[in-house]
């Protein structure tokens, strides 16, 4: 029994902890402005910050369901899709996201929470991996929440192009 009240203990204390690092996270960013909403050019809602972390985790994420050679384009629909989903979500959900976007992308916050140190371009794909096996996988029901948002909405970006359904054997809309 007193080693079952020990593990609750850590638990909590581990849940704590990684609460106040995020909760830490999402304030230095907003002290340092990252939260400001401008979006990058060409875009409604990505940043100019938010794109580096994307560019490297959409192909990664796409990988197996795109063809190589197709990938670059494939990533780029992605990330118009990605916006412009973003640009129609409803402003607390858009904040949650920007939280998101901003823990990923602040040093302060990225290295910590996901063990990429560096630049994300810099950043390789058994890093990137790392990390996202590490969110998946996190006794830290916030991170596998994290890993869970940023994979449906890459996902569901690329599944929401046309270029994707021949792969997976959807003929597109009825004509009406």
């Amino acid at each position: 029994m007193h080693d079952l009240a020990m593990n609750r203990r850590t638990l909590l204390k581990v849940g704590l902890l990684g609460s106040t690092i995020l909760a830490a996270g999402g304030l230095l960013g907003r002290c340092a402005g990252a939260t400001v909403a401008v979006p990058a050019s060409g875009f409604a809602v990505l940043r100019k910050s938010d794109l580096p972390m994307l560019h490297r985790l959409i192909p990664l994420l796409l990988e197996g369901s795109v063809p190589l050679a197709e990938m670059p384009q494939a990533a780029a629909a992605s990330l118009t899709s990605l916006d412009q989903g973003l640009h129609h979500l409803s402003p607390a959900l858009a904040a949650q996201v920007r939280q998101l976007f901003d823990v990923l992308t602040q040093p302060l916050t990225r290295g910590p929470l996901t063990g990429i140190w560096g630049d994300w371009r810099q950043a390789s794909d058994d890093e990137l991996r790392a990390f996202l096996n590490r969110w998946q996988n996190s006794s830290l029901a916030l991170l596998r929440q994290g890993h869970a948002s940023l994979l449906q909405m890459i996902l569901m970006a690329w599944y929401a192009c046309p270029a994707s359904w021949a792969h997976c054997g959807y003929p597109g809309p009825p004509a009406v």
